[in-house]
């Protein structure tokens, strides 16, 4: 058995493992590079291994920094099946088709202002390419076990997170990998925890919070607090979030905050086609997350989905308080983009920073105390409440981290640590040494890894 790791190392993005095992060659995860220019250049070039060589694809679930290269590896030659969960792969339509037009309107608008080095400018990917993607993916049985060939099988368990997300033990003659995924909170507003248990030779890690400890404050306290403060003033409230499970939580977030009357009864807009397809989703998948039924129903009734671009742009000629929650999550798109740079300028208004902010993104800089943005081809000034809100976030914190590794029921020959920051990951390292006794490790960009005989 071997690995290889073609993403993920030294950042939170681009996961792409691969794994050659009993004569197959399957990718964990398809991911793009998203921060920094130098790490999102990586998604032009190349891709660093020959996709039609690939067996199959196992995806632990469906946000971008994971699936969103997928549809390269399909348009340069890879026949194989993507398997993953049916939330997932339900998920990865919206998402993935998203990303595309994105892709397509950006190139669109470089060649309309001659905005570009390359003549004409071209899209990573069209939305034609995502419709040929989604035909490969598979979605894996109830039980989660998927069997390869070559007596290779795989295992999917819920890793908490976003719906769908999943572990992945990769097991051939006894000896087996198991891959976190990104990982859940035992305490997170929407989703239940991830499984434990499942033990394994070697494991493969996420770090994404591997140096800190999410802070013992209620979020939603916190966050009821930025709304009232705000709304005293007759501010807006802007929430960059990501489409999928950070949107789904934080509309819950101020659903109870409603329902305690702890915040005036102002609109709740969401502005984000994707988000409010994903959403969509969440309600038809609500046996798989704690929200029951009527709380979804309850959610969606409190909350206006804006779709047409015309009346996301007529948002901005409202003049009264209200939260605006738009993507993108790390301010690096979308439409939160049009409304921070309108609303950002004022002090009156706040901008709510609802989890991790990848380094060389505009989410990133504001956490920082950015007091200006480049957004459309200029400098905009920020004057607005910037307020970071950690305990929103999705992933397992390093007790979180440390316990589920605790879990597993017996220690691996070694951890390799990914998707985290360098010094998050290396944090995470010494934690699991310390703490446990474990060897473990943070692999290097393209760094291959022999693992026993199997």
């Amino acid at each position: 058995m071997e690995l290889t790791f073609y993403g993920a190392t030294a950042t939170v993005t681009g996961s792409k493992t691969l794994v050659e095992v009993g004569g197959l060659k399957l990718l964990v995860d398809c991911g793009l590079f998203q921060g920094f220019k130098t790490l999102r250049e990586r998604n032009w070039a190349p891709l660093p291994f020959d996709p039609a060589s690939l067996d199959a694809v196992l995806l632990t679930h469906a946000h971008i920094d994971h699936s969103g290269a997928l549809p390269l590896l399909t348009r340069h030659g890879f026949k194989g099946k993507v398997w993953t969960t049916s939330a997932s792969a339900d998920l990865c339509e919206v998402l993935l088709q998203d990303t595309a037009h994105l892709q397509e309107e950006e190139a669109r608008y470089r060649n309309r202002h001659k905005a570009t080095r390359h003549e004409p400018a071209e899209p990573l990917y069209t939305v034609r390419d995502v419709q040929t993607c989604l035909r490969h993916f598979q979605r894996v049985a109830p039980d989660g076990v998927v069997d390869l060939g070559q007596g290779v099988r795989a295992r999917f368990t819920p890793a908490g997170h976003i719906l769908g997300a999943s572990s992945i033990h990769i097991e051939h003659q006894g000896r087996s990998v198991l891959f976190s995924g990104d990982l859940g909170r035992e305490d997170d507003l929407v989703m239940p925890p991830p499984v434990t248990g499942q033990k394994a030779d070697w494991v493969v890690i996420e770090s994404t919070y591997g140096d800190r400890l999410h802070p013992a404050l209620d979020p939603i306290e916190k966050l009821g607090d930025v709304v009232r403060r705000t709304a005293a003033r007759g501010g807006v409230i802007i929430i960059p979030a990501f489409a999928v499970g950070r949107t789904q939580g934080l509309l819950y977030a101020l659903y109870r905050l409603k329902q305690a009357r702890a915040i005036p009864d102002l609109p709740v807009v969401l502005d984000s086609p994707m988000g409010i397809a994903a959403s969509g989703i969440y309600d038809r998948h609500h046996q798989e997350h704690r929200l029951t039924a009527e709380e979804c129903k309850q959610v969606h009734d409190m909350t206006r989905f804006v779709r047409d671009i015309e009346e996301s742009k007529a948002l901005m000629r409202q003049r009264y308080p209200m939260v605006i929650v738009a993507g993108s999550g790390m301010v690096t798109g979308g439409r939160v983009l049009h409304h921070l740079a309108y609303y950002g300028p004022h002090a009156r208004n706040s901008v709510v920073l609802s989890g991790f902010q990848a380094g060389g993104t505009r989410g990133a800089a504001l956490a920082a105390g950015a007091t200006s943005l480049k957004m459309f081809g200029e400098y905009v000034p920020i004057r607005a409440e910037v307020t970071q809100i950690d305990g929103l976030s999705a992933h397992a914190d390093q007790a979180g981290l440390i316990h589920w590794l605790g879990a597993l029921g017996q220690a691996p020959q070694q951890v390799f640590i990914n998707h985290g920051e360098p010094q998050a990951a290396d944090t995470l390292r010494l934690r699991i040494q310390e703490k446990l006794g474990w060897k473990a490790r943070v692999p290097d960009y393209r760094e291959t890894f022999k693992l026993g005989s199997a």
